[in-house]
């Protein structure tokens, strides 16, 4: 596998960094990066630590950085993760910064702890706290629940004063959108099965509108909502498929069961990833009351539920 890690990633234009993606021979990595300056989203990190965490240190090459900005790797905990020297030393009377370092999560417990911890770390108020716990909460259980994967969730997040926004970045390397929503659907390629899991009512437990007791379809399409109302990038990546929320222009707040209707990119030849990947901003400036923002986004599920099974009603039955 190769990655190399651009002068700049960020959602808005991450689309070269994911096209320059080379999944073959997964037994090595090799990881190269701008020689000059490198300023990345942490999805980018999250990325390559989940490749990373299931070799050896042996089996990853990175070559030496030499970029003025490379302290943010070191201080994100890259070289860290991955077993491997990075040659780079860090003045500790420096001030960190407010960020979460890349963080594994494999269990119930592993997640409570990680929900309790990250606020302190990023100093937020209790306004823009609340949505934050909300989608690392939900994403992270989202892998440890549906992803398969051993290694769990792979997480980091960092707060950019210069335009207010908290960055987060979850990554897996289990069995991807596709799979898990091919247990009660049947989505004919990787980008229909992100847009299955993005509507809300619909899961891979099951074909029921609505899901189960224990499983709504709900939590992306939240996300996805959150990140609408509050005018910031979503980015979802599983298989050969990416979707991106763009950051809509108009002033008025309008919610779309379907993801296709909202304001977007999409890819569908992207090299194949091997489980999934989930990029959202946080703008702090534009966050809403988190009540009234549930508030919204429940209504715009439960009609969503409600006129996909009139539709089903409707449907001619021949006897």
């Amino acid at each position: 596998m190769k990655i190399h890690i651009p002068n700049s990633a960020f959602l808005g234009n991450i689309d070269p960094f994911l096209k320059s993606f080379d999944p073959t021979d997964t037994h090595h990595l090799t990881i190269t990066a701008n020689k000059k300056w490198i300023s990345v989203h942490p999805v980018v990190l999250s990325m390559i630590a989940s490749l990373g965490i299931r070799l050896k240190p042996s089996q990853i090459k990175c070559e030496k950085l030499t970029a003025t900005s490379k302290h943010y790797l070191e201080r994100m905990g890259i070289f860290k993760f991955l077993g491997v020297r990075s040659g780079i030393t860090i003045n500790e009377h420096e001030p960190a910064g407010r960020f979460i370092p890349l963080t594994q999560i494999k269990t119930s417990k592993e997640l409570t702890d990680f929900i309790d911890e990250m606020t302190p770390l990023l100093h937020l108020k209790p306004k823009h706290a609340e949505p934050l716990r909300y989608i690392m909460s939900e994403l992270v259980r989202n892998v440890l629940e549906h992803s398969l994967s051993r290694y769990g969730a792979i997480v980091s997040a960092q707060y950019h004063s210069k335009n207010n926004t908290i960055r987060v970045g979850i990554a897996d390397t289990g069995v991807g959108v596709w799979q898990s929503m091919n247990k009660s659907h049947s989505p004919k390629n990787d980008l229909e099965a992100i847009r299955l899991a993005l509507i809300p009512g619909i899961t891979g437990t099951t074909k029921r509108e609505g899901g189960t007791e224990f499983n709504a379809g709900a939590g992306l399409f939240f996300i996805k909502s959150i990140a609408t109302v509050n005018r910031d990038f979503f980015m979802l990546y599983s298989g050969k498929a990416m979707f991106k929320l763009l950051k809509r222009k108009s002033a008025s707040i309008k919610l779309n069961a379907d993801p296709f209707k909202d304001r977007h990119s999409s890819q569908k030849t992207l090299p194949s990833w091997e489980g999934t990947i989930v990029g959202i901003d946080i703008s702090l400036d534009t966050t809403q009351e988190f009540s009234l923002l549930l508030d919204l986004i429940s209504q715009t599920y439960r009609e969503a539920i409600k006129e996909r099974k009139r539709a089903r009603y409707k449907k001619p039955r021949f006897i």
